[in-house]
C-alpha cells in the first residue's frame, strides 16, 4: 500500500518553498531540474508526497545562486520541530 512518506517539517518547508518559487516564476519541473542538473523525474519525486526524494544543501545553494537569493531564504526563520523530533522531557 502506497502512502505518504514522513518528511521532517524542515524538509517539507524547503519543498513547499521551491514549489511556490517554481509557480511564481511560471517554471515547469523540467526547468527546475535543468537549474540544479538533475532529471525532471527527480523534481516530480521530490514534489510527490509518497516519495522520499528531497532537495539537499547543494540543490538549495544552486537555486539561491540562480534566483539571486540567499540559501537562508529557503529555510524558515525559526526551527520547525514536530513532537517526534523533540527530545524526551521537552515540551
Amino acid at each position: 500500500m502506497e502512502g505518504k512518506v514522513k518528511l521532517d517539517l524542515i524538509e517539507q518547508h524547503v519543498i513547499d518553498f521551491v514549489r511556490k518559487l517554481r509557480a511564481d516564476k511560471k517554471l515547469r519541473q523540467v526547468d527546475i531540474a535543468y537549474i540544479i542538473g538533475v532529471k525532471a523525474s527527480f523534481i516530480g519525486n521530490v514534489e510527490n508526497l509518497s516519495n522520499p526524494a528531497k532537495y539537499n544543501l547543494k540543490h538549495i545553494n544552486v537555486f539561491a545562486d540562480h534566483f539571486g537569493l540567499s540559501p537562508k531564504d529557503f529555510l524558515p526563520p525559526v526551527a520547525l520541530m514536530s513532537n517526534d523530533n523533540k527530545k524526551e522531557g521537552e515540551k
